[in-house]
């Protein structure tokens, strides 16, 4: 605020609080030198939600004392920081090879947003369903189908061969397998199936995760398939 927007202010605090109003041409000037000293980075109102003049009358509808400029400074430090707490950085637009308007940018940023310039980023918001999603990122999103992209996953299919044959066999409309527990290797849900080591003396030498389930996993899952997709079939009259 500047010195017209504290003095306005003030004038405001008067009209809610006569006792505020300072008579003596001296004292008022003190008391704005005050004021403009301790509240020049404050703003008297932003685009997005800040107002002095409501902070004004919401310390005189909870206080009965009189207002001070920490009553005013309080309210906007706390907007400040409920607004970066909101905030998700986002990508600058600036060459990340550029460290200085890479840096420079995101405070920017965060600048404009802690001073209600600017609405927070929230990146929640892109996949949550109530706020539209750009349609380059609806294309993005649709061509992917995942977080992983298709080469990204083929050229990880070697390294995890039974998440690709799980993945190969949900593609091909076959039951997912892992989706429940293995009867013949007790695999829990979601684990692959386990090939056991038998040594010389019956005893189990060593436990592998096999790539692909067993047979008697991948009926279950059939079953449990037709089951699921039976009921939920509306009952005929």
């Amino acid at each position: 605020m500047d010195r017209r927007e504290i003095a306005a202010l003030l004038a405001y605090i008067g009209r809610l609080d006569p006792r505020s109003i300072r008579t003596d041409e001296g004292e008022a000037r003190d008391q704005l030198a005050q004021w403009n000293e301790l509240l020049g980075d404050v703003p008297i109102a932003t685009p997005h939600g800040w107002d002095a003049r409501a902070a004004a009358r919401q310390h005189y509808r909870t206080s009965p004392y009189q207002i001070q400029p920490a009553d005013v400074v309080r309210p906007w430090e706390n907007y400040r920081r409920n607004r970066l707490a909101l905030h998700s950085d986002p990508t600058p637009s600036a060459d990340p090879d550029d460290q200085a308007a890479w840096t420079a940018e995101l405070v920017g940023t965060r600048h404009a947003v802690a001073n209600g310039i600017a609405q927070p980023a929230q990146a929640r918001a892109i996949t949550s369903g109530q706020e539209e999603i750009n349609p380059r990122l609806q294309a993005r999103l649709e061509q992917i189908g995942s977080c992983i992209p298709p080469a990204a996953r083929a050229a990880l299919a070697p390294f995890r061969p039974a998440r690709a044959a799980r993945e190969a066999a949900v593609a091909q409309g076959q039951p997912d397998a892992l989706s429940v527990r293995c009867e013949w290797c007790l695999a829990p849900v979601g684990e692959p199936c386990r090939r056991r080591r038998i040594g010389p003396n019956d005893g189990v030498r060593a436990i592998t995760p096999r790539a692909t389930p067993h047979p008697g996993r991948v009926d279950l899952a059939a079953r449990q398939a037709q089951h699921t997709e039976q009921a939920q079939q509306p009952a005929l009259a």
